[in-house]
């Protein structure tokens, strides 16, 4: 059960206690499973989940919103370089760094949502791809402040609460982004079943209907895209923290196309698609490109042609599916 409805005089009142709670256990023992069953691979997990960040972010404008972007990636890279110039200027405590993530890459997202937002179809694409390369660009440019083509190295984050430091096996920095995410994921879950969310989602599934009702398109979306900004914005201050360099591969072009391949594979206007994409194509090119480093994409490619044509709406459907069954089966037994 995922929401539990109060008859009578709340009849219609729900409240999702029962769902978060569940939600918060599966999340607590994937992170314990990951943390004591694979402990020398907590570096490579802290960076899956910075960039599931960025899945979710893409999907909150993507799936939910409807707006076509290949540009994802700068809000993500332009919060990590963010937080790399604090770190270097002095700025040292994680949860600082952490706001100072959140806050630019929700800036960002609202300078970007403003401008893509107000076209459709094509230019919307193009201008989210021009997004993208200015940012990627100026990047490059302002040495003083990014470090140019070296990018920013020898980041060092302060300790935990003061207490726990970041080492080199990568086990504070997995436990305090495993953390940060399932809080976010929580969130956001109940940004997207708000009001607000479903009538972005009605939105985009019929605007027309939606401009006869009154409702304000524009609006909406930028602060949608704010939303996915400040998200974003979170998972590039975790992987700065957790890796100590921030480089121009955090804002190009091809970590959008991969992040948007992700949400595909996993299924677009679904929370969980997005966290099941990034999980399974990270692995997919972890364990692929370790067993063989020159035909990787091609397996790749050919996963992503697999799933195109069997689960054209992503593996969240078929799994939803199965576990309809199965919930259908216990019921009636």
């Amino acid at each position: 059960m995922t929401e539990l409805v109060l008859p009578h005089h709340a009849a219609g009142r729900r409240i999702p206690l029962i769902g978060e709670a569940a939600i918060a256990l599966a999340f607590a023992a994937a992170g314990a499973l990951g943390y004591f069953l694979f402990p020398d691979d907590l570096a490579f997990l802290t960076r899956l989940i910075g960039i599931a960040f960025l899945v979710l972010s893409l999907d909150l404008v993507t799936g939910y919103c409807g707006i076509a972007t290949l540009g994802h990636a700068a809000l993500f890279g332009g919060a990590a370089y963010a937080v790399g110039a604090a770190c270097i200027r002095g700025i040292s405590d994680p949860f600082a760094l952490l706001a100072i993530g959140l806050c630019s890459g929700a800036v960002l997202g609202l300078v970007s949502g403003a401008l893509i937002s107000r076209f459709r179809g094509l230019p919307q694409l193009v201008l989210s791809i021009a997004i993208g390369q200015l940012v990627a660009g100026l990047a490059n440019k302002l040495q003083w402040l990014t470090g140019g083509s070296d990018g920013l190295s020898g980041l060092e984050p302060g300790k935990v609460f003061g207490v726990f430091g970041f080492d080199m096996y990568s086990r504070t920095a997995f436990l305090l982004s495993f953390t940060v995410l399932a809080i976010t994921f929580l969130l956001l879950r109940r940004v997207v079943n708000s009001p607000f969310g479903l009538m972005c989602r009605g939105i985009k599934d019929d605007s027309l209907r939606a401009r006869m009702m009154g409702a304000s398109i524009y609006p909406r979306f930028v602060i949608m895209y704010g939303i996915a900004g400040a998200v974003a914005g979170l998972g590039g201050a975790l992987t700065a923290m957790s890796t100590g360099v921030v480089g121009l591969d955090s804002v190009s072009f091809e970590r959008s196309a991969e992040v948007l391949v992700m949400l595909v594979l996993g299924g677009a206007g679904h929370l969980w698609g997005a966290l099941i994409g990034s999980v399974i194509f990270m692995l997919f090119e972890h364990i692929v490109a370790a067993a063989n480093p020159f035909h990787w994409m091609t397996l790749v490619g050919l996963l992503l042609i697999l799933i195109v044509v069997f689960a054209p709406r992503g593996l969240i459907g078929p799994l939803t599916a199965l576990c309809a069954r199965l919930f259908s089966r216990e019921k009636k037994t």
